[in-house]
């Protein structure tokens, strides 16, 4: 029943999205990160090596929690009956997967920068991102903007799709749960260098495959939406690793070839300067309407995630009959 759940949520996501009246579990995962995190650094987490173990303590105890809960409910339900447990399991997948939100929150710095109001589309990219964005022109905004879309392709979308087929929504919110300490605690800054270190890189194995699988997947998208095949092969093969995360440049380069634009650079964070390689070439300059056809790239490449991670899923289960 994984996979009729899966289609199932992935259709909820599209139709529903991520309303702020609905509960989600993501932000009761988000909860426990930050008081188990206060609770910790009270009790030890003085020295380097006591802020990694304590990390590190976290993030098996917020991963634990997110895959137990829902294994267990899932148990329950699907032991008194099939269809209540298929409901549950479909609920669940609607929760893990981020396509329309992502899309909603891109779309509304979007609508700003139509109106020409920069300091709103400031602050709603600020949302949405980790950079400073006080100080962004347009084009910075805009440009942050897409990013976000083309690396929560992988995060948001495939990512979690990836794990879902494989073990369920539980598996699922397992990464969920993992990819969210790393956006919490991930920093490379004096009070979670040490401390969100094991999330960071437990986050860059769990998203070496799947970051990949997305951007293959978005190079396919590129072909089905009309944009640059040729470029985005170029770009992709050039720019793949320009970025500390061996993980976040491969569909960001993907998006930036199609595109014709030019992705990352420089950014300030927590008022710092970080400096970062580009990605693509500067062919022409950035603008909003890039915000819409980077959302055009992420609707495709969920469907054919979707589309094809369920072709597999049914040909392994007939060969495993």
């Amino acid at each position: 029943m994984t996979l009729y759940s899966l289609i199932t949520g992935f259709i909820l996501d599209l139709l529903i999205g991520d309303p702020l009246w609905l509960p989600h579990p993501i932000r009761f995962i988000g909860r426990l990160i930050s008081v188990g995190e206060r609770v910790l650094r009270k009790i030890s987490c003085k020295t380097n090596p006591s802020q990694f173990l304590c990390g590190m303590i976290l993030t098996f105890c917020v991963a634990g929690i997110s895959f137990v809960i829902p294994f267990l409910l899932l148990d329950w339900a699907y032991g008194i009956n099939t269809m209540l447990g298929f409901v549950f399991e479909a609920l669940m997948c609607y929760q893990i997967l981020a396509t329309k939100s992502l899309k909603t929150e891109s779309m509304k710095v979007y609508m700003e920068l139509q109106k020409g109001n920069l300091p709103e589309a400031r602050k709603r990219l600020s949302w949405i991102v980790s950079r400073d964005t006080a100080n962004l022109s347009t084009a910075q905004v805009t440009k942050g903007a897409v990013e976000t879309v083309a690396e929560n392709i992988s995060d948001g979308v495939i990512a979690p799709m990836t794990f879902i087929l494989i073990g369920g929504a539980p598996l699922g919110f397992l990464y969920k749960a993992i990819n969210t300490l790393d956006s919490m605690t991930g920093y490379k800054n004096d009070q979670y260098l040490y401390f969100g270190k094991f999330a960071a890189r437990l986050d860059d194995i769990v998203n070496y495959i799947p970051a990949r699988i997305s951007a293959y997947l978005m190079i396919l998208a590129v072909f089905f939406t009309g944009y640059d095949l040729k470029g985005a092969l170029r770009i992709y093969r050039r720019d793949r690793h320009n970025h500390t995360s061996p993980n976040s440049a491969h569909a960001e380069a993907v998006c930036a070839g199609a595109l014709h634009i030019q992705l990352a650079g420089n950014n300030y964070y927590f008022g710092k300067l970080v400096e970062k390689p580009t990605i693509g070439d500067d062919t022409r300059p950035i603008e909003a309407e890039d915000i819409k056809r980077a959302n055009k790239l992420l609707y495709a490449t969920s469907f054919l995630g979707l589309v094809l991670g369920s072709g597999i899923r049914l040909l392994m289960y007939n060969l495993t009959r």
